[in-house]
């Protein structure tokens, strides 16, 4: 069995969002397990630099979950070729810029959503990604929440006729882990839900 390392640059992780979702119950989660196992029973193991503006801070979240690598000098990062990932999470004002720069670098990316505060910037990043030869995606978990699958399948099928408005109002429905244990829903991560999504 081989392990592969997986570096990923990471931004905005300070925030709650970043810390709590993406590194302390995804990254260092995975790590914990003893990284992703592949099909043919090697494993890819992530190994994280953490990025930040404020130099205190993120310092001493790096020591507090037993990361070695941070820095504040994202163009620093950018330019370590052994980290192939680049994750942002921090304002959507900024992401635009911050994952072309990111792109031009040479690094595939991963973001929070939304990638753009309109459409014209978010097919730019798409675009410009395609012509560096990266992959590209945002975090778009809700889209296939089994509840809005749901409604999607009918609204297709022409069940509630002719759709004049709609208003969606959602929750947070991921426990975090302060009053209850953490929790992860099952249907974000079993290969059986996306094959049996894509054949409705």
């Amino acid at each position: 069995m081989a392990i592969t390392r997986l570096g990923i640059i990471m931004n905005g992780v300070t925030g709650r969002m970043g810390m709590n979702q993406h590194l302390i119950r995804s990254i260092l989660a995975i790590r914990a397990q003893g990284g992703v196992s592949l099909s043919n029973g090697d494993r890819v193991m992530p190994d994280p630099i953490l990025i930040g503006r404020d130099p205190d801070k993120i310092a001493a979240l790096a020591r507090e979950h037993g990361i070695e690598r941070y820095d504040t000098d994202l163009d620093r990062a950018l330019t370590n070729k052994t980290d192939t990932l680049f994750f942002d999470a921090a304002t959507t004002q900024m992401r635009p810029e911050l994952l072309k720069r990111a792109i031009a670098a040479g690094k595939h990316v991963y973001c929070e959503k939304p990638i753009a505060v309109n459409l014209a910037e978010a097919l730019d990043i798409a675009r410009a990604a395609k012509r560096a030869g990266v992959k590209n995606g945002a975090v778009q978990d809700k889209l296939f929440l089994p509840g809005l699958m749901k409604v999607k399948m009918l609204r297709n099928s022409g069940f509630f006729g002719r759709m004049l408005s709609v208003r969606g109002e959602f929750g947070y429905w991921v426990f975090e882990g302060d009053l209850q244990p953490a929790q992860r829903p099952s249907w974000n991560y079993r290969a059986e839900v996306p094959l049996a999504l894509c054949a409705r």
